[in-house]
């Protein structure tokens, strides 16, 4: 079955490639991991596919944090802050233990980054800040899973 995927994928073009890694990356709970990890197993030069993951995750993100961003501004306009709810109290209390690298670096093991990203800058991180280190995790944790379906490619190869 998967020297049919890597087959299929053979014959494609490289830019569809290329867009296919991007699109799926770009979904929420995909991300670069996933669609790294997609792209290497369905046959896609790793350095491809991680590329390509990163592109969609990277996009996808912006729009979430951009959309935050803009709608905090709007909607505490002229206004006195509201009350969170008790579980936005608690990812508040992670945020203010953690701060943005470590919510941006740990966040992705529990949601995905767009939502990570858009609820940190709802709490009144700089978006730019934001940004940054949602980047920064974005590639950390598209090189791992990159590695790890490289191992697992080679590993499944032997047999």
């Amino acid at each position: 079955m998967l020297e049919n995927l890597q087959s299929f994928t053979e014959t494609l073009p490289v830019a569809v490639q290329w867009v296919g890694i991007i699109l799926i990356s770009a979904i929420p709970f995909v991300e670069s991991y996933l669609g790294a990890f997609i792209g290497v197993i369905a046959g896609i030069h790793p350095v491809v596919a991680l590329a390509a993951a990163i592109i969609g995750n990277v996009v996808s993100m912006l729009i979430f944090v951009l959309s935050a961003h803009g709608i905090r501004t709007a909607a505490t306009k002229n206004n006195a802050p509201k009350e969170l709810s008790p579980r936005k109290q608690k990812l508040k209390e992670r945020f203010d233990k953690f701060g943005i690298a470590g919510v941006s670096l740990l966040g992705q093991a529990v949601l995905p980054s767009q939502i990570t990203s858009a609820l940190i800058v709802s709490f009144g991180a700089s978006k730019n800040k934001v940004i940054f280190w949602q980047i920064i995790s974005i590639i950390l944790w598209g090189v791992a899973f990159t590695l790890l379906a490289l191992g697992g490619v080679q590993v499944v190869g032997r047999f």
